[in-house]
């Protein structure tokens, strides 16, 4: 298996293709998957942000990789993975994991199977916690967040410096897991 590729039961993580991008594209300018991540992207916003998380790979060895099924192996289904955080608060510098698929492939497992082996690659680049944040409203994420073993830090919670104090986007939970060798299956 090439370094940064992952493959699990149903779900292969890997490099960025340039045939990705509309689809991402799509999927960021999609009401249901933006709802509590703010305003869709722009072609623009959504180009710069495919070539970070290519950047960020590359960079560090993990990221944010496009997802596809096993049994299509050009399919692109969304991003799951792990990466430096890019604002500053009481937390880091750290490292979160994210997910974002696109709606068809909500609610069969994807996202925590994906989370689950990111985290697997990540701690084995010797990653020692990693951090997860989402709004009070976002229960699915909430839910992929528990079902892969972290826990939440009540004492964490903040607003994310990144949206306008009083927007209903700024509150934020805060979630962690430490790098014991050792992931809930």
């Amino acid at each position: 298996m090439p370094d940064n590729v992952i493959v699990t039961e149903r779900i292969v993580l890997r490099h960025w293709r340039e045939s990705d991008f509309e689809a991402f594209f799509a999927m960021n300018t999609d009401p249901r998957v933006m709802e509590f991540l703010g305003e869709p992207h722009t072609r623009e916003k959504s180009k710069a942000a495919f070539q970070r998380m290519q950047d960020h790979i590359q960079a560090h060895g993990f990221g944010f990789w496009a997802v596809g099924l096993v049994d299509k192996p050009e399919s692109f289904i969304g991003f799951v993975g792990t990466g430096h955080i890019g604002f500053e608060a009481h937390f880091t510098p750290a490292v979160e994991i994210g997910w974002r698929l696109l709606p068809q492939y909500w609610g069969h497992g994807y996202a925590t199977e994906a989370a689950k082996a990111a985290l697997d690659y990540t701690f084995s680049k010797g990653i020692a916690e990693v951090v997860g944040c989402t709004i009070p409203a976002n229960v699915r994420s909430q839910n992929v967040m528990h079902k892969i073993g972290m826990e939440r830090d009540f004492a964490g919670d903040f607003n994310h410096p990144r949206v306008e104090v009083g927007h209903r986007l700024a509150p934020h939970w805060l979630y962690r897991i430490k790098n014991t060798g050792i992931l809930p299956r």
